[in-house]
């Protein structure tokens, strides 16, 4: 069995994430690819994802393509994260996690609904309440807001508690329908860093949309695409990312005869079997990456990059917050302060190149928010530490 170091999927990494200087992405899609899909639950993080591994990018280069080409689709997918594909991957994710996100949904808001008192049969409930909210946006094919929809649909202007104790209101049969595929966040009416989406169509945003696959070929391309980004990945890292289960995720293994690998923990990884090659040294390299990066999510066993730091650098629930990089590690944090400078904390002491290089980055970035401050629900004990030092 080929052995796979550390320092080998470091590199690769590097590469395959258009970190590395040498191997930086020419446009959003390009980046977006590089990592099969962009976390999208902080609306800043698809920017900064994209600035991290593309050069000269603007603000507009990322809304041109979410907004006017349309070639990057948001969708809500893998473990109920919201997420932004390349709009070919589409038929991919809807009948495999996304479906399997709007089934668990559904089913939550149905027994909800009952429990309320809103309906006797919760199916039947989110099957009419679908078909009102449906019909009042085919009239609006510039979209609407979660405001304007409850206003225009009675049935979901309402609020529930539900059994879990928490309360839900319209946006919930929003967030089912978007699963589904059967709504889209559309056009966003605020600032980049807030989301303010009007829900739209899909046939409307899209206008040819592409048929979904089978389930069991929409698992096999999401893992496909999951191995060329972060193989070599154990199994338990596939599944934990895709939010499936060990069945669905061996199954696509055997099927894309994926080459078992050794890895230095003593894991078995997976690799595609037309990439088992080593890939080339990357050389020297930093990055700064936003919070919920898909190259800081993208595995569950993280030791490779993390080393001790993983919980100075994930929050309590497992979330990432932002991350310094060096050389395929990380190994900091990054904040900014009162004027919107970003300011790098480190865990480790690095040599004076590599602190002129995060340097360097750092002012790039702050250049590049021109004053923006970036807000976050996702604040790493780093993060804490790095802002408490600031004063």
């Amino acid at each position: 069995m080929q052995h796979v170091t550390d320092a080998e999927r470091r590199s690769r990494l590097a590469i395959r994430h258009a970190l590395a200087p040498d191997f930086r992405a020419d446009s959003p899609v390009a980046a977006t690819r590089a990592v099969t899909a962009l976390h999208a639950t902080e609306p800043a993080t698809v920017y900064l994802s994209c600035w991290a591994r593309v050069a000269a990018l603007t603000l507009a280069d990322v809304d041109q393509a979410i907004y006017q080409d349309r070639v990057l689709v948001k969708q809500l997918a893998m473990r109920r994260t919201l997420f932004v594909f390349p709009r070919d991957l589409l038929p991919t994710v809807w009948p495999s996690s996304a479906a399997r996100v709007a089934r668990t949904e559904r089913a939550r808001l149905g027994k909800d609904v009952v429990a309320s008192g809103l309906a006797e049969n919760g199916d039947d409930w989110i099957d009419q309440a679908r078909k009102e909210v449906l019909a009042v946006l085919a009239d609006a094919p510039e979209g609407l807001s979660a405001i304007d929809v409850r206003r225009a649909v009675p049935r979901i202007a309402v609020k529930v508690i539900g059994q879990a104790g928490e309360a839900w209101s319209a946006p919930r049969v929003l967030t089912v329908l978007g699963a589904a595929g059967d709504i889209v966040r559309g056009v966003n009416t605020g600032r980049f860093p807030a989301s303010q989406p009007r829900w739209t169509l899909t046939g409307q945003w899209l206008g040819d949309v592409p048929a979904p696959r089978g389930v069991a070929e929409g698992y096999r391309d999401l893992v496909r695409h999951w191995l060329y980004s972060f193989g070599p990945g154990t199994e338990d890292d596939i599944v934990w990312w895709l939010g499936a289960t060990k069945t669905i995720v061996r199954t696509a293994l055997s099927e894309l005869d994926a080459v078992a690998v050794s890895l230095d923990n003593g894991a078995t990884g997976w690799l595609l079997p037309d990439d088992t090659d080593p890939v080339a040294d990357p050389g020297s390299w930093v990055a700064l990456l936003p919070v919920l990066d898909p190259t800081v999510m993208g595995w569950r066993d993280r030791d490779f990059y993390l080393g001790p730091y993983r919980d100075e650098l994930f929050e309590s629930r497992g979330n990432a917050g932002t991350t310094v990089w060096a050389d395929g590690r990380a190994i900091g944090t990054w904040v900014q302060d009162d004027r919107g400078a970003v300011r790098v904390q480190l865990l480790e002491s690095v040599p004076p190149s590599t602190q002129r290089a995060l340097t360097e980055e750092a002012e790039r970035l702050t250049e590049w928010l021109g004053g923006v401050r970036i807000g976050t629900g996702y604040v790493s004990p780093a993060m804490r530490s790095a802002t408490r030092a600031l004063g």
